[in-house]
């Protein structure tokens, strides 16, 4: 009998025939002194800092960075994080960052990622859940107007320069 291993790597949402493609950005970051822990090893808590430079930089590509849910009056906070590791990262190396938001009707923003070592070995996976809520703290049960301007821009596919 065969248990499936319990770590993903990657694929955490689900899609279906039909949705647009994940929108996808990359950055780069090179893991300094205040990112290691006493063995010069990227500390696991700073994995979630590497998350948000890939949100910030997806928010920044398609009209969904947090100036613009300033402005829309809505805050969009995590409420999942999920982090799976397969390799340590040392002092002075740089990282790939990959940020996938994946197609979701739902009033939710779905990011998936993943850390690739400068030999390209796998690092690290995981995801990131943003709600929307108002102002108050109310949670909001249909998306807001932002969110569905950008899915009908990535419908119409403008963010092709995103893949």
């Amino acid at each position: 009998m065969s248990i499936a291993p319990r770590r993903k790597r990657g694929g955490y949402f689900p899609s279906e025939s039909g949705d647009p493609a994940p929108l996808i950005v990359r950055v780069k970051h090179r893991v300094r002194f205040s990112d290691v822990d006493p063995m010069a090893v990227l500390w696991h808590g700073r994995y979630a800092n590497l998350f948000e430079q890939a949100n910030e930089e997806l928010g920044r590509s398609c009209g969904l960075d947090y100036g613009d849910f300033k402005r829309a009056h809505l805050l969009a906070p995590i409420v999942q994080l999920h982090v799976d590791y397969f390799a340590p990262v040392v002092l002075g190396e740089q990282v790939s960052i990959i940020g996938k938001m994946i197609w979701t009707e739902s009033a939710r923003m779905d990011i998936e990622y993943e850390i690739h070592k400068e030999d390209g070995t796998l690092a690290a996976t995981g995801y990131t859940v943003q709600m929307f809520v108002e102002p108050s703290g109310v949670p909001l049960m249909a998306s807001p107007t932002i969110l569905e301007t950008c899915r009908q821009r990535w419908r119409d596919g403008e963010f092709g320069g995103l893949q």
